[in-house]
C-alpha cells in the first residue's frame, strides 16, 4: 500500500480548522569505436576533431584555468558507458521493441532547412564545458549542437527505459527524440553527459517524429537555467538552435494540429538515468542487466554507497528516497510545479529533468495545475509530495526482485520514512523563508496560518515571501504596509491577518542574537524576487516565433534573489 502523506500542520487556531495546504498530498571501448564509427556516417556527418588524449598529455594541469577557443582539442567520450553497459545489436534506426540492452545506437538526423543558433548559456559553456563564449560563433559548434555532425570519440546513443505515466505502466518509452552524444570531463574533474533533444527519430520514437518545436524548446532553455539560479538541482541547457523545418503539433490536445518550427537544444546533466531506466529491466525480468546498471550508477554517481557492500541496493534506495524528498521540498519552496511527474521523468540523481508543461504558481493555490492535459489534477502542485512517494514505491518494486527478504523489509521501512524526511526539509525551508531561527513548538502553526491567509486572499506566492523579507518589523507592528508591498496588502484585507502578524512578531523575538536588519538580509537570500512566470515564458515564445529572440538570450547569470533579473525578460 502506498502511504498517503498527512501533514501535522493541520490544526486549529482560535477554533479555525485549516483547509488543504500547499504541502498536502504527500567489451573494449576502442574495439567498439572501430566497429561502430563506420556506421555513423549515415544521417549525420563525423566531425573529425582531434581525439581526446589524456589531460596530462595535453598539459592540462598547466592550462586548466584557460577556456578552449575552438573545438580542436575538445571532444566527448562514450567509453565509460559502452565499456560496461550493453548496446542493442540491431544497428538500423527504426521503431521497434528493444530487449536486453541499455542503449541503442542512433545517429541524429540533421534539420533540412537553414539552422540558426539563437541562444547559449554562457555559464554552461564556460563553467561546465570549458568553452569560451566565442566558440559558439563557429560553424563547428553550430553543426555539433544541431546534430549535423558528430564529434570524434562520440557514439550517439538513445536510452531504453519505461515508466508509469499518470499512474499506469506505459511499457517501453525511451529517448524518442533525444541523442546522448557522450560524456565530457571538465577541468574540475566533473563528468557531464551531453544530450541533444529534438534531433530526430530513434528506435524509441513510437509514433513521434523525433522533433521538438521552438515553443517547448524556449521554455526548457529558460526554465532549466532559471531553476539553476534558484539553486534547485536541475539539468542545464547549453544552446538552442532553430530551423524553418515544419513540425506539426496538437499543443492543447484538442484536435487542432498546427504547424510549428523545429528546434534542438543541447542539454547537459551528470546523468540522464531515471526511475524508468530500472523499471523496464525489472518488468521484463532482465535481472542481471538490472544489477549491472545499478552497480554502474552507484559506482559513478553515489560515492556514499560502497559498491562491494551486500546491502548496496538498499543503501542506494535510501539515498534516492532522501534526495527525492529534498528535491520536491525545494520545488515547493519556490512554487514550482513540474507538471508531468511520471516515473520516466524522475531522475535517479534527484535533479529536475524533462521540462514540459511546468509552471510557477502565482496566486497561492494548492490545486494549481500547469498541465492542461492533466484533467484530474494528478500532478497539481499540492500533490507533488504524494507523487514522490508513488514514484519511489515503483522504484522499490523494480528493486525487489534482486533483494532478499530482509533487504526488502529494510527498503520498505526506508520508504515509510519518506514523509518525515519531506516535512523536515519543508519545515526547514519555510522557516528560513520567514526568517525563523531555532526551534519553537508553534512554528508549524505559524507557517500553516500564513498559507491559509494566502489561499483565502489569492495572494502572490513569490512576492508575499519577498515582501516579508523587505518590510520592517515596525511597519508590521503598526500594520502600516507600504503600497508597493502589494502582495502583503492583499493578505492584510483578511480579518485574521493582524492575529498572524502578532504571532509572527512574537516568534521573531525568540530569535537569539538577531536584529531586524539581519532578518531581512537573511530572508532576501532565500526568497527570490523573480521566478519564470508563465507570462514571461509565453512572451519570450511569442517573440521567438517572430524571430525576435531578445527575451531568450541569457546574460551572465546573476542570483535571482537579488534585484537584478536572471534573464533579460525579468
Amino acid at each position: 500500500m502506498t502511504q498517503r502523506i498527512r501533514f501535522p500542520f493541520c490544526c486549529l487556531i482560535r477554533g479555525l480548522a485549516f483547509p488543504r495546504l500547499l504541502l498536502f498530498g504527500v567489451t573494449c571501448p576502442s574495439v567498439v569505436c572501430c566497429l561502430l564509427l563506420p556506421d555513423l556516417e549515415g544521417s549525420a556527418h563525423l566531425l573529425l576533431l582531434s581525439r581526446n588524449k589524456s589531460k596530462h598529455e595535453l598539459g592540462y594541469c598547466e592550462t586548466k584555468a584557460k577556456l578552449a577557443l575552438s573545438l580542436d582539442f575538445w571532444t566527448l567520450s562514450s567509453e565509460n558507458l559502452l565499456a560496461v553497459l550493453p548496446v542493442d545489436p540491431v544497428k538500423e534506426n527504426y521503431v521497434r521493441k528493444v530487449k536486453n540492452c541499455i542503449f541503442s545506437i542512433a545517429v541524429p538526423t540533421p534539420l533540412k532547412s537553414r539552422v540558426r543558433l539563437v541562444a547559449v548559456s554562457k555559464e554552461v559553456l564556460e563553467d561546465i564545458l570549458d568553452l569560451d563564449l566565442s566558440v559558439s560563433e563557429t560553424d563547428d559548434f553550430i553543426q555539433l549542437v544541431s546534430g549535423e555532425k558528430i564529434v570524434s570519440g562520440s557514439i550517439p546513443l538513445a536510452h531504453r527505459y519505461g515508466g508509469h505515466q499518470f499512474g499506469i505502466w506505459a511499457g517501453q518509452l525511451g529517448d524518442g527524440r533525444a541523442h546522448l552524444l557522450g560524456t565530457y570531463m571538465n577541468r574540475q574533474g566533473e563528468n557531464w553527459e551531453l544530450q541533444l533533444k529534438g534531433s530526430g527519430k530513434t528506435p524509441y520514437s513510437r509514433n513521434g517524429d523525433g522533433r521538438a518545436v521552438l515553443r517547448s524548446s524556449v521554455r526548457e532553455f529558460l526554465c532549466s537555467e532559471a531553476m539553476h539560479s534558484l539553486r534547485i538541482p536541475t539539468s542545464r541547457v547549453a544552446s538552442l538552435v532553430v530551423s524553418d523545418d515544419e513540425v506539426w503539433r496538437d499543443q492543447f490536445y484538442n484536435g487542432n494540429i498546427v504547424k510549428e518550427r523545429g528546434a534542438v537544444v543541447l542539454r547537459v546533466a551528470k546523468s540522464w538515468f531515471r526511475i524508468g531506466s530500472l523499471e523496464i529491466l525489472a518488468h521484463y525480468g532482465e535481472l542481471d542487466l538490472l544489477r549491472t546498471l545499478l552497480d554502474f550508477i552507484i559506482r559513478e554517481h553515489f560515492p556514499s554507497v560502497e559498491v562491494a557492500e551486500p546491502n548496496r541496493y538498499v543503501d542506494f534506495f535510501s539515498v534516492v528516497v532522501s534526495e527525492t524528498a529534498q528535491l520536491i521540498a525545494l520545488w515547493m519552496s519556490v512554487g514550482f510545479a513540474h507538471g508531468v511527474c511520471n516515473t520516466d521523468n524522475f531522475s535517479l540523481l534527484s535533479i529536475t529533468i524533462d521540462y514540459g508543461p511546468f509552471g510557477f504558481m502565482e496566486a497561492y493555490n494548492p490545486d494549481f495545475v500547469p498541465n492542461t492535459s492533466d484533467d484530474e489534477g494528478r500532478y497539481k502542485i499540492g500533490n507533488q509530495a504524494n507523487i514522490g512517494i508513488f514514484n519511489l514505491n515503483k522504484l522499490l518494486q523494480a528493486l525487489n526482485p534482486i533483494l532478499d527478504p530482509r533487504q526488502r523489509q529494510l527498503a520498505a521501512q526506508i520508504l515509510e520514512g519518506y514523509p518525515v524526511l519531506y516535512y523536515t526539509r519543508f519545515r526547514e525551508l519555510f522557516k528560513a523563508k520567514l526568517g525563523l531561527l531555532g526551534e519553537t513548538k508553534g512554528d508549524d502553526d505559524l507557517i500553516a496560518f500564513l498559507l491559509h491567509l494566502m489561499e483565502k486572499t489569492a495572494a502572490d506566492f513569490t512576492m508575499t515571501f519577498r515582501q516579508l523579507s523587505e518590510i520592517t518589523q515596525s511597519q508590521l507592528q503598526e500594520l502600516n504596509i507600504p503600497q508597493q508591498f502589494w502582495a502583503l496588502n492583499m493578505i492584510s484585507k483578511h480579518k485574521l491577518f493582524p492575529a498572524w502578524v502578532s504571532q509572527y512578531l512574537l516568534r521573531l523575538k525568540s530569535n537569539v542574537n538577531d536584529s531586524d536588519s539581519e532578518r531581512r538580509k537573511r530572508m532576501t537570500t532565500v526568497n527570490p524576487r523573480y521566478v519564470l512566470r508563465n507570462w514571461m515564458a509565453e512572451s519570450a515564445v511569442r517573440k521567438a516565433e517572430r524571430n525576435d529572440f531578445s527575451e531568450v538570450i541569457l546574460y551572465p547569470l546573476k542570483p535571482s534573489f537579488k534585484n537584478e533579473g536572471v534573464m533579460k525578460i525579468l
